[in-house]
């Protein structure tokens, strides 16, 4: 019974880890502080699965920056 409580808590966290967010550090924190509040567990569930834009390339149009040459 506690490892379903504890599963359900950290759930939010879980989804964040396993979709690689960039702020998965702050859902795990948010989640562990105010999880409790219930409200604040449905914040940190909306935000692990909300859509996370892809990070821009820095070379530009999908080619690999090198050293030395534009």
């Amino acid at each position: 019974m506690i490892w379903a409580i504890l599963v359900g808590y950290f759930m939010p966290a879980a989804v964040a880890l396993a979709r690689k967010k960039r702020n998965a550090a702050s859902i795990m924190l948010l989640d562990l502080f105010l999880g409790w509040t219930v409200i604040g567990w449905i914040i940190a569930l909306i935000w692990a699965v909300a859509y996370e834009a892809p990070r821009p390339n820095p070379a530009g149009r999908g080619g690999t920056l090198v050293q030395g040459r534009p």
